[in-house]
């Protein structure tokens, strides 16, 4: 069985537009979790909040009215996100390793989940490109997970972006939908689509290039 240091938990600074403030709720609301209340339960809330954003990415395909439940999906998968591992540090009774591999799997889920959900709102060239933020989104998270494997470093904000200001993002979205229809989204999508691939770009050239620096000077 394999012992060695793992610090999969032990995440990069974060260094996004929310991280300050994300950072302070945390710390301050961590004490006032009941103690029957474990990160793992956490974890694992991410399965039924994904099935709540589909099922409601359905019915919001007749009712754009769906889409609240929708936000409510994103506000609590954040908020559930955000404890489960701090939760498990505070107490020490933390399992990093499984927590690691289930909480970022479960990231990826949730991910395809909001897209599926929005899948139901469009048609054509639109949907497509709905399906196609799936793997380019995907792209990003393995980018992360390959570069701790090269560097130690586990980083999840890129371009003063993380996960909490996508998820806000998503929220606003939604509310954008609710009060203007999907026609402005229709006639935007593949702007949104070009700018978040030439980000995924930027980000995957500036990680090979620091990774190439710590080759190079290994190397020396």
């Amino acid at each position: 069985m394999n012992t060695q240091n793992f610090n999969g938990d032990k995440k990069a600074p974060m260094k996004s537009l929310l991280a300050k403030c994300e950072r302070k709720f945390i710390e301050s609301s961590i004490t006032k979790f009941p103690p029957w209340i474990q990160g793992y339960h956490l974890t694992l809330m991410t399965i039924p909040l994904s099935i709540g954003l589909i099922a409601f990415g359905y019915l919001a395909s007749n009712n754009l009215n769906w889409l609240w439940l929708s936000s409510l999906m994103l506000f609590l998968q954040w908020f559930t996100d955000s404890f489960d591992g701090a939760l498990g540090r505070h107490r020490d009774t933390g399992i990093p390793k499984w927590g690691f591999y289930m909480d970022h799997f479960l990231d990826f889920v949730f991910m395809s989940s909001v897209f599926l959900g929005y899948s139901f709102l469009f048609d054509g060239l639109n949907k497509t490109l709905i399906f196609f933020m799936v793997p380019a989104f995907g792209c990003l998270m393995v980018s992360s997970f390959l570069a701790f494997g090269a560097t130690g470093e586990f980083k999840i904000t890129y371009l003063r972006t993380g996960p909490t200001e996508v998820r806000a993002s998503f929220i606003i979205l939604n509310i954008l939908i609710t009060i203007l229809d999907t026609g402005f989204l229709e006639k935007t999508l593949i702007y949104i689509f070009i700018i978040f691939f030439t980000a995924l770009c930027v980000v995957i050239y500036r990680t090979q290039k620091y990774i190439w620096k710590i080759d190079m000077q290994s190397k020396r």
